[in-house]
């Protein structure tokens, strides 16, 4: 994972694809003006989307702490976004790379997948999410759509360069088609971290599945309170992320879906494996504001079991494509 190309292909890079690419880049920075400006505003003290009553003004000094920290998050995506566009790019360590690109992918996938479904949802009757579950208004309800859309926004154009750059760099790597790959590449032990992970997976994904289908089991009072179409939206998502994660662990795994190409399995691990932890991460730490709002163990034991089994499955992927990397080399040494 750590291979680079040849300056000439940098320079090839620059000059064939520049265009597209700094167009891509420039949507990138731009979507994420509207997030970092109200943040910053927020944090300067202004009022601006907040309403009276709203919750958030009762925390002052922690959610300016968390808003700071979502700003510094919010401006690494155009770092990320200049990384994956420039020549220089092409040196950076994989490790150094890869990481913030795979939360940046975790906690955009999210949004991107479930904003417009709550959008639709809402659109045929269901209940808003504008309020807090005391029934105050939380956030003015134009800045929901401000901040998701620029949300997506980002996730499109970080993820078509971040393809793009991948195609570049790491290509050869999903190359061709499952059953093509050598029998040796997966061994027992990555066999075994596969099933481990579908197993860790079972329980997160049947509290998932019984939240998505109006269950209450282990919800905290703010859930049951403002059960809306985002919460229903979330819970479905949530157990469809923890099913491509594991879909693709034992994909790669076993060798299974022989006709698949290689990418579609690693994509499925990727995408599934980001969203499930840093998802899972986020909910957990997000109330910070008081702990009586903070999950129930019921709740934290799901968020765990969601974070082990991305692990495992991020850790199946990584030792996927080193391996893969490793081999590569020794047949063109």
């Amino acid at each position: 994972m750590t291979q680079t190309l040849a300056p000439a292909q940098e320079t090839d890079h620059a000059v064939e694809l520049g265009r597209s690419r700094r167009a891509l880049r420039a949507v990138a920075i731009v979507s994420c003006l509207p997030y970092l400006s109200l943040k910053i505003a927020w944090i300067a003290g202004s009022r601006i989307g907040i309403p009276d009553g709203s919750s958030l003004l009762e925390h002052r000094a922690s959610m300016a702490v968390a808003n700071s920290v979502t700003v510094l998050m919010d401006a690494a995506v155009i770092v990320l976004a200049l990384v994956l566009t420039r020549p220089w790019g092409l040196r950076v360590p994989a490790w150094l790379l890869v990481l913030p690109a795979w939360v940046a992918t975790g906690l955009l996938a999210p949004i991107m997948a479930g904003f417009p479904l709550q959008v639709l949802v809402d659109a045929l009757g269901g209940p808003t999410n504008t309020t807090a579950a005391d029934g105050e208004p939380f956030l003015d309800a134009w800045v929901f759509g401000v901040v998701y859309t620029g949300f997506i926004v980002q996730g499109l154009s970080l993820g078509a360069l971040l393809v793009l750059y991948a195609r570049d760099r790491w290509g050869r790597l999903w190359e061709g088609r499952i059953w093509e790959l050598p029998v040796g590449l997966i061994g027992a032990a990555q066999r075994a971290v596969a099933v481990a992970a579908a197993g860790c997976g079972l329980p997160p994904l049947t509290a998932h599945l019984l939240w998505a289908c109006g269950g209450t089991t282990g919800l905290a009072e703010a859930h049951l309170a403002d059960r809306t179409s985002g919460f229903y939206v979330m819970e479905a998502l949530s157990a469809l992320f923890l099913a491509m994660a594991v879909t693709g662990g034992l994909l790669l795994a076993f060798r299974r879906g022989r006709a698949l190409p290689v990418g579609l399995p690693l994509t499925l691990a990727w995408v599934g494996s980001a969203a499930t932890v840093c998802w899972a991460g986020w909910l957990s730490l997000a109330p910070l504001t008081d702990i009586a709002d903070g999950p129930t163990p019921v709740l934290s034991l799901t968020y765990a079991g969601q974070m082990i089994v991305g692990i495992l499955v991020a850790c199946l992927g990584v030792h996927f494509l080193a391996e893969r990397s490793a081999r590569q080399k020794c047949r063109t040494a």
